[in-house]
């Protein structure tokens, strides 16, 4: 988000069901922004299955979060591919790369911590002109 971001959570058992996103990121993490943001508060998620279950939407509607309608399958739309970008080049550019699980998420918790927030306020900006180019291209691909 603009001028702020949530720490980094990282789902490193199991798999992301509609609860688990329930339980480890919208009620902590996304129901806080939310608040603290205000009415001008809207979530972006990018309809992987996890997002798009009856529970999941209900807690949404439930907590009053307006989310942004989103065309399934649409990566190159969503901003945040390229956070993940920046984030692991970071990874990737350490001095010591880490070697087992439990070091890639001390390395990947660090580096999110220390992405530039101008990076991110930039990549929410984006948005705008990523959907424009977007809708010139009748829905067709966008080079970066």
């Amino acid at each position: 988000m603009i001028n702020g971001r949530t720490r980094l959570h990282v789902v490193a058992n199991g798999t992301m069901t509609g609860q688990r996103y329930i339980d480890e990121v919208l009620l902590p993490h996304v129901r806080l922004s939310r608040g603290a943001v205000g009415d001008k508060f809207v979530f972006m998620n990018y309809n992987a299955t996890c997002h798009r279950t009856l529970a999941v939407q209900d807690c949404l509607d439930s907590e009053g979060i307006l989310r942004l309608a989103w065309p399934a399958h649409s990566p190159d739309l969503n901003p945040i591919e390229n956070v993940w970008d920046a984030l692991g080049r970071q990874v990737a550019g350490r001095n010591y790369p880490p070697t087992n699980k439990n070091a890639l998420i001390r390395a990947l918790t660090e580096e999110w911590d220390n992405l530039p927030q101008q990076l991110l306020d930039n990549v929410v900006k984006s948005m705008v002109r990523c959907v424009e180019y977007c809708i010139t291209l009748h829905g067709g691909h966008i080079p970066y």
